[in-house]
């Protein structure tokens, strides 16, 4: 049983990232219809590790980043935030409005909402699709953009979250549209009964 996020093995973080490649795939698909171009994603890289080395890997804790949050409840209780970064935004602006932007600062509140509505589309489409693979009911709370550094943003599910561990699951896949590969991140970061729970429907909750 999982008690501590530090419980989880080689063999359950398989199991995660088996089911994280299919809400990609949706994510994927999803996000082809609204761009009316393809859109593919990497198997994600599935990784545990501690809030500072999380921002570390975005670039360290004083780098602007925009961040789509959402609240999980229902009977996955915990927080994903979805992390666009400035080619991804572009490629976004580019095929829904025509635009491009050279900084985060330059974004406009018509260019901030479409941004928000991908991230939408992509969180419910990765999120449904897991529910629906190993059968539990999870709602989603209105997302929400914050552009901060990302030390900042980092300490949202920190805070939220910090009482059940000081680790935080990341799901790393770099999506390709618009003819380049651009980088996007996922992190997961359910509670621990809500990870269990998860595990047991994947089958390897007693490993």
């Amino acid at each position: 049983m999982v008690k501590h996020y530090e419980d989880l093995n080689a063999l359950q973080l398989d199991a995660i990232r088996e089911v994280a490649s299919i809400g990609a795939g949706n994510a994927a698909t999803a996000l082809s219809d609204l761009l009316s171009q393809p859109v593919k994603i990497d198997v994600p890289k599935v990784s545990l590790m501690e809030f500072d080395q999380a921002v570390e890997i975005l670039g360290g804790p004083e780098k602007i980043a925009c961040g789509i949050m959402v609240v999980l409840s229902g009977e996955m209780n915990g927080i994903m935030l979805y992390l666009q970064e400035l080619d991804f935004i572009n490629v976004v602006l580019k095929s829904v409005l025509n635009e491009a932007v050279g900084d985060y600062d330059q974004l406009t509140e018509l260019e901030t909402s479409a941004l928000v509505e991908v991230g939408n589309i992509g969180i419910s489409s990765y999120m449904n699709s897991l529910a629906s693979f190993v059968g539990m009911k999870i709602r989603l709370s209105v997302p929400s953009l914050c552009i901060n550094m990302a030390g900042a943003i980092i300490t949202v599910p920190m805070t939220a979250m910090g009482y059940e561990s000081n680790k935080i699951l990341m799901l790393d896949g770099n999506f390709k549209c618009g003819g380049k590969q651009v980088s996007s991140k996922l992190l997961l970061v359910p509670d621990v009964a809500s990870l269990t729970e998860l595990l047991n429907r994947l089958g390897v909750g007693s490993e």
